[in-house]
């Protein structure tokens, strides 16, 4: 069944391709959604997709590629926005 994510990621996030490595692991999981840095340092993401595949891009979330820093990773449960493909939103 599809579920949907939103997730903040706050520590060192931004300027490390926290964004690019994000998409590069959505698409590889069959997720859609996106990803963006937020004005306060954070990275938010919202990812829809199946149980199993969300879980192992959460918990690739709270690491990060390999030179972030993450300090917080919060996940919350959304609705359905029925995104085409994972993109970068700037």
């Amino acid at each position: 069944m599809k579920k949907h994510v939103k997730i903040k990621i706050t520590g060192l996030v931004q300027g490390v391709f926290f964004r690019a490595s994000t998409k590069e692991k959505a698409d590889s999981l069959g997720l859609t959604g996106l990803v963006r840095n937020e004005p306060d340092g954070s990275v938010y993401a919202e990812a829809e997709g199946e149980d199993n595949d969300l879980t192992i891009f959460i918990e690739w979330c709270r690491r990060g590629p390999a030179h972030a820093r993450v300090e917080k990773c919060e996940v919350q449960q959304g609705e359905i926005r029925d995104f085409k493909r994972f993109t970068i939103a700037r």
